[in-house]
């Protein structure tokens, strides 16, 4: 049994124990009121499939918004009791996700989510200037990575939404993560802000901003985190990288989040991690008035439970 849920944890017999799994988002859900999730266009398979095991875990209720009889036929296939599901017909999924998203501004429901809509329309109805659940803050992704080769989880941040954020644009992004983390109880995570050497190069601009994060950390600019970059991934993750190198940092080698650079960058070392590093990933955007689950098809069944889990633990 876990006695609270920093990074560093002490279990019942006082030994320290570094959080490795993914199922912590869901012990983490059963500590709180239990929410209830909008999903918009719910017609989808794998989405149904993992609203089904996350109402079976006990982390939440549902709302599905869609076409009611795709629904109900996939739910007989599945083997989805809706017998405590409301269900509110919608055929049309640009609407069905305006009514999810004025359901979540209603707080009838405490969390988003994606199901069988294009993203360009499920993110129209969520910056919506009437209904929408902007709230001034710049919208941003996470993803949290339980990897076998590396010691305890490990997030990733802007990898879909940001495509290549300011320095003005990446400290929100920080900051949406360094809150995630303080909701989840990790007081102090440590921050790699990556790019592709270890120095300030006047020619890279990723170092550039990487010091000036690092430095706005050390003045207090941005704080509940130790930030330091600029680091290139094997010193963010490699505390034997590190000694090679001669680095010395409180955060190089046990990073709990990487901010990359850019889209492209996140993206790839997003897709590294999972499709040659065998990593599972829980993620969702922040930065609206509610968490948002925004899963891949690609994404495992036990990635889409672990991703809802997670913004139940928002």
């Amino acid at each position: 049994m876990l006695l609270n849920l920093k990074s560093e944890v002490w279990n019942n017999h006082g030994e320290k124990m570094i959080l490795k799994s993914l199922n912590t988002f869901i012990e983490i859900a059963k500590s709180k009121p239990k929410k209830k999730i909008a999903v918009a266009a719910a017609e989808d398979q794998p989405v149904l499939e993992a609203v089904a095991s996350a109402m079976k875990e006990g982390i939440c209720d549902a709302i599905l918004v869609g076409c009611k009889s795709e629904i109900v036929k996939i739910a007989n296939k599945i083997n989805f009791d809706l017998s405590n599901v409301e269900i509110l017909n919608e055929e049309i999924p640009a609407q069905a996700s305006r009514i999810a998203v004025q359901l979540v501004r209603e707080n009838k429901a405490q969390i988003l989510m994606k199901g069988l809509v294009g993203t360009a329309d499920f993110l129209r109805a969520i910056l919506d200037k009437e209904i929408g659940l902007r709230k001034g803050q710049l919208l941003s992704h996470i993803g949290f990575f339980e990897s076998p080769n590396y010691h305890k989880l490990i997030a990733l941040t802007d990898v879909a939404q940001n495509i290549a954020p300011t320095l003005e644009e990446k400290v929100a992004i920080l900051n949406n993560a360094i809150d995630m983390f303080h909701r989840l109880g990790i007081a102090n995570p440590k921050v790699a802000v990556l790019a592709a050497v270890e120095t300030v190069n006047p020619k890279m601009p990723a170092t550039l901003d990487a010091a000036l994060l690092t430095m706005m950390n050390k003045r207090k600019q941005i704080k509940g985190c130790i930030v330091d970059g600029p680091l290139a991934f094997d010193n963010a993750v490699s505390e034997e990288a590190t000694h090679h190198k001669g680095i010395v940092s409180d955060v190089a080698g046990d990073s709990d989040l990487l901010l990359v650079p850019d889209i492209e960058a996140g993206n790839v070392l997003y897709k590294s991690f999972t499709y040659f590093g065998n990593a599972v990933v829980a993620a969702i955007i922040l930065g609206a008035t509610a968490p948002i689950v925004l899963t891949s098809r690609a994404d495992s069944d036990r990635s889409k439970l672990m991703s809802i889990a997670l913004a139940a633990s928002y």
